[in-house]
């Protein structure tokens, strides 16, 4: 069987699942990320809970199959089988890492108590993050151990396109794809990773431990 890592450096490659309809179950791939990724056509979701359980629960709901995996009834099943919890059902977006010094001048933050790094390392292992003038950018190991990215911006540096220099540097920094989620109503961010040469490989919702 397939791991979830697996199927993501497929699509970090661009090779996706077959475009027929299903779903694919598969065991998490750690204690601290259960959910579901959806693909062109294609479900994954990880979880430790019975197959069975969760082809069953898919099968009863009334709403198109393509679209049963993201259904709010499914997901609610779902968290409520588990124990666990959500926030959003986010976009997800990679890039190939390109050679050379990120163009823009950045301070990795060594203080482990920087609220960035505490903030991404309830999510993520292996966090690092740098400044640059008016904004973070951080990197960290999330699901199956893929390599994600993230930024914030601070409030009197926005509309100048600070976003898209951060993640765009960020593929300066690393020898592997870089991941990003990003919620499907930020637009903005959305177009910032876009404009950085990250595309969209399918949509992810996150189940966490409370």
């Amino acid at each position: 069987m397939e791991s979830l890592r697996d199927i993501l450096d497929a699509a970090a490659r661009g090779e996706f699942p077959p475009p027929d309809g299903r779903t694919t179950v598969v065991p998490q791939p750690s204690p601290r990320d259960a959910g579901v990724m959806a693909f062109t056509a294609h479900s994954v979701v990880f979880t430790d809970e019975d197959p069975r359980w969760v082809y069953d629960t898919l099968r009863a709901l009334d709403c198109d199959p393509l679209a049963a995996t993201m259904n709010p009834r499914f997901l609610a099943a779902l968290l409520e089988r588990t124990g666990r919890t959500t926030e959003c059902v986010d976009a997800v977006l990679v890039a190939a890492p390109l050679p050379g010094e990120a163009p823009l001048p950045l301070k990795e933050i060594s203080d482990p108590r920087h609220p960035r790094i505490a903030y991404a390392r309830v999510r993520r292992d292996d966090v690092r993050a740098w400044t640059a003038q008016g904004g973070v950018l951080v990197t960290g190991r999330g699901v199956a151990g893929r390599l994600e990215v993230s930024v914030e911006i601070d409030e009197d540096a926005r509309h100048r396109g600070l976003g898209r220099e951060l993640v765009a540097a960020a593929r300066h920094l690393v020898d592997e794809p870089l991941w990003a989620q990003v919620a499907p109503g930020n637009a903005r961010s959305a177009r910032a990773f876009q404009a950085a040469g990250y595309r969209q490989v399918g949509a992810e919702a996150l189940l966490r431990t409370r």
